[in-house]
């Protein structure tokens, strides 16, 4: 099996494809099949037509494609969240020296390795939607127009995930109630004291308008400025 983060060309579109926000509903079974053939390992199709797929302990039962798409989202979803379950944990390191990156809206918590040219994320999404999110009854609950994540089940798992990282820059969108980015610093510090001391910045972005390596770029400038800067 190979890991994530080495997936080129039609791999990795397939690949983003898979977590593309909103759902698409132009993925097709034989680019999944693919990618499921690198990334995992795979029992040959079963006398019912089924495919057995096998990652980091996780399996996922692929049944016989109806359609040439992928047709419903909880056919996708369940596709996101195999990937995501069976991802290797990616923060190991607890020497001190890694620079982190955390791309969080309330759609998901990417998580980066910031000196990485390409890296592919790991992803924090909700892995019920009914549960995850709840739905808001009042208007500053309604201020981005959508369900808002519960902090806990939300954060949480972003936490978990930084556990051992070492400096950590926040990227987000929007400001007060409706920056997640926001709302995730305020409840480190109460939640997490020590994580949110390795918290050294955060900042507004547009991150819809920029590239993976965009985003990677504008990290690795804040921390070269940051070693620049006198202490």
């Amino acid at each position: 099996m190979i890991p994530t983060a080495t997936l080129t060309g039609s791999l990795l579109r397939t690949y983003n494809t898979i977590f593309q926000h909103p759902i698409s509903h132009n993925l097709e079974w034989r680019h999944v099949h693919a990618l499921f053939r690198k990334l995992c390992q795979v029992e040959e199709e079963q006398p019912n037509g089924n495919l057995k797929v096998t990652r980091n302990g996780q399996t996922l039962v692929l049944h016989p494609p109806r359609t040439k798409d992928v047709d419903t989202t909880e056919e996708l979803l369940a596709l996101r969240h195999f990937l995501e379950q069976s991802e290797p944990t990616m923060l190991n390191s607890n020497d001190g020296t890694t620079h982190w990156l955390l791309v969080i809206d309330h759609k998901e918590a990417r998580l980066f390795r910031s000196e990485v040219h390409g890296a592919i994320p790991q992803r924090l999404l909700p892995h019920e939607p009914d549960e995850f999110f709840r739905h808001a009854q009042n208007s500053q609950n309604l201020s981005r127009g959508k369900e808002k994540p519960e902090p806990n089940s939300f954060f949480e798992p972003v936490v978990k995930a930084l556990q051992g990282a070492g400096p950590i820059l926040i990227f987000g969108t929007g400001t007060g109630t409706s920056s997640e980015m926001e709302q995730f610093v305020a409840w480190a510090k109460l939640n997490h004291p020590d994580l949110a001391t390795r918290i050294i910045g955060s900042l507004g972005v547009n991150e819809n308008h920029l590239t993976t390596d965009q985003l990677l770029a504008k990290a690795r400038e804040f921390y070269s400025n940051l070693a620049a800067s006198p202490t």
